[in-house]
Formats: C-alpha cells, sequence, structure tokens
C-alpha cells in the first residue's frame, strides 16, 4: 500500500525514540513511509525472523541483491542492481528486538532511506511481516521521489521481494541460523556489562 499524502510530513534524520510501559525506551514507528507492504508466511515467528536477520542469504531469494558484507555488528554492506548495473551502500541497524522488530537507515547521502520490518503472528500460526520504507532524497531528486509512479514502483519492488522470501522460507521450513542479539540507538546490547579493562597487563598463572 502506498501512502503518498504522508511523505509531506517532515521525519527526523535519526529515529525517534519512544519509552514503552516496560521502562525500555524504543524507536518511534515511521511517521511517514512512501511504502508499506505485508506478507504472510506459513512458518512461526520465530523461524521467519531468525532467517530473516541471516542478511547474507538474501542474494539467494532476492532479484535485486547480489551481495551482503558485514562492515561493523550493526553495519552491512549492500551490493544492489538489476542486470550489469550494480550499486553498493550501507545500512545501519538502528534498532532490533527479536522476534518483533528492526529497524535501519542507509548511511548513503542522496538518496537517504530509513526502513522497518515488524513480525507479528497470526492466528494461523504463521508470521505477517511488514515492510515499510521512506526515501528522504535531497536536490532535484526530491520531486522525482514523492511522485507516485516512483512510489508505486518501489511498491511493487518491495512486495516482490517479500513474496520472494515467504518462498524461500517455506520452501526450506525452517531457519538456516539466526542473530538473537538486541540493539538499541545502533548499538548492540549486552546482557551482561563487560567489566572494566585493567590498564595493568595480565599476565598469564600456573
Amino acid at each position: 500500500m502506498v501512502r503518498e499524502d504522508d511523505s509531506q510530513q517532515a521525519v527526523p534524520n535519526t529515529p525517534g525514540m519512544r519509552p514503552d510501559g516496560d521502562g525500555v525506551t524504543r524507536r518511534r514507528p515511521l511517521r511517514a513511509q512512501h511504502v508499506e507492504e505485508t506478507v504472510e508466511v506459513a512458518v512461526p515467528v520465530r523461524t521467519a525472523y531468525n532467517q530473516w536477520t541471516q542478511f547474507k542469504t538474501f542474494p539467494r531469494f532476492s532479484s535485486v541483491v547480489h551481495g551482503v558484507e558485514q562492515v561493523r555488528p550493526t553495519v552491512t554492506a549492500w551490493t544492489i542492481g538489476y542486470g550489469p548495473l550494480r550499486r553498493r551502500f550501507a545500512v545501519e541497524i538502528v534498532e532490533q528486538d527479536p522476534d518483533t522488530y528492526l529497524a535501519w537507515r542507509g548511511l548513503e547521502l542522496n538518496p537517504s532511506h530509513q526502513g522497518e520490518v515488524e513480525f507479528r503472528p497470526t492466528e494461523s500460526g504463521g508470521t505477517a511481516i511488514t515492510v515499510r520504507m521512506l526515501l528522504e532524497p535531497r536536490g532535484a531528486t526530491r520531486r522525482l521521489a514523492r511522485s507516485s509512479r516512483i512510489s508505486q514502483v518501489i511498491g511493487r519492488l518491495v512486495r516482490r521481494e517479500l513474496e520472494n522470501f515467504k518462498r524461500f522460507i517455506e520452501g526450506l521450513g525452517q531457519e538456516g541460523g539466526a542473530w538473537r542479539g538486541t540493539i538499541r540507538n545502533g548499538r548492540v546490547q549486552h546482557d551482561h556489562p563487560e567489566p572494566p579493562r585493567s590498564r595493568v597487563a595480565q599476565w598469564p598463572i600456573g
């Protein structure tokens, strides 16, 4: 579903944060998006989420993703394109909640973009996966990105990629791997904080 009117709203370059009832501060969902698409897959939420976190497997089902490299714990470099055309750009995961939510932002300057994906259980025991994306063009490309035709093209592409993922994970029947960590504001959260490092050399004993 494409929402053209919302594209006129101002959206901050960095995701907003909201405190939940449990006291945990989480990212505020996108207030505007050029594209929102949902697909239901016939696997449990945990399976769908786990497979989605395996970014390096995206080229196995995607029609546009040709490669994904891990740059840092929260930063990946994606190579996408059609035919001989290729484009490489970096993406930062700014928030991630296992089995629930993942939000990212592009690190390229023009056009920049934000996105998020939500995972929700269905009554049939499957998973509803919703992807929202917002382009933030600058300069001459701003007007082009706001046109309904461009939004429709992006919407169809997102829908096709979700359908490709659906066929892929349903064909597997189970995830091929998982990353179950939590990310807040672009930082991986650790269950147990690392002890401070001593400046005194530690030598083995015994």
